[in-house]
């Protein structure tokens, strides 16, 4: 039986001795290495592109973002999906992340949950995903059995699907519609994706989610007005726009924002 060949996310790191290096050493080369990831993201934008087009698309008329994921790549399609709301004013249940092994795995490790090629199918299903949905599969390696399996399904079904992954000809692929390869290459610690696949994976997220926002309308300029208003900090944010946008003082902003509740109902009251 042949031998599988080595993923390039699990070959070799360029750097060895690490234990010998000093702290300076160890900070520059992880540096080094970390610069690479905005590059290798800039050779996938166009397949990015087209992704979120369809994304926008869907969503326009209904439809909802999912992303599944194990271990770090889950916990990053959760984060993701959980600062929609408060960042953007979308209704929870438009962009949901699920992780292999359930909530309890965004803190701790789930042995095996990860193994299960139809957990994701039956994580998915409770949602009633559908025809209308995208579907993105998160996994450094391109192998995960739950993102592969939950893909697989997802297709079969005609749900749109889509993967990000840090190694090339994978198997999330096969199952994608709109396959995202970012080859960041070996990782400074052999193998530990949560480093420069992880914030690959990271930095892919922010761009699918923030450009699809913007084209779905929940910015106006560069201000993020439809934020949830839930503490200081973000009521103090609030305020400034208004009174950049409106040229007023901040007593005055202050009391629209209290009226209104939104930053986008101020502004479209204060311009009609």
């Amino acid at each position: 039986m042949p031998r599988k060949s080595t993923p390039i996310t699990e070959s070799p790191s360029y750097y060895d001795r690490l234990e010998r290096m000093s702290t300076r050493e160890l900070l520059k080369s992880i540096n080094n290495e970390d610069k690479t990831v905005p590059l290798a993201i800039e050779k996938v934008i166009p397949k990015i592109e087209k992704l979120v087009n369809v994304i926008v698309r869907k969503m326009k008329t209904g439809g909802r973002l999912f992303y599944i994921g194990a271990g770090t790549s889950g916990r990053l399609g959760i984060v993701d999906a959980s600062e929609i709301p408060p960042t953007y004013g979308m209704p929870h249940g438009r962009v949901i992340g699920l992780i292999a092994g359930g909530d309890k795995a965004i803190r701790k490790a789930v042995e095996h949950a990860e193994d299960d090629t139809k957990q994701a199918w039956k994580d998915l299903k409770k949602f009633k995903i559908g025809k209308n949905d995208v579907l993105i599969g998160i996994a450094a390696s391109g192998r995960t059995p739950y993102v592969v399996g939950g893909l697989r399904d997802a297709q079969k079904n005609k749900v749109t699907t889509a993967c990000i992954t840090c190694n090339p000809k994978s198997e999330v692929a096969q199952f994608a519609d709109y396959p995202i390869e970012v080859i960041v290459g070996p990782e400074f610690v052999t193998g530990s994706t949560r480093m420069k696949a992880g914030t690959a994976q990271k930095l892919v997220l922010n761009m699918i989610s923030t450009t699809a926002m913007v084209k779905l309308g929940r910015v106006k300029g560069n201000k993020m007005v439809d934020m949830q208003l839930t503490n200081n900090k973000l009521i103090s944010r609030g305020t400034r726009m208004i009174m950049e946008e409106l040229g007023i003082d901040e007593t005055k902003a202050s009391a629209l924002l209290n009226k209104f509740g939104s930053v986008r109902k101020v502004i479209q009251a204060a311009t009609r």
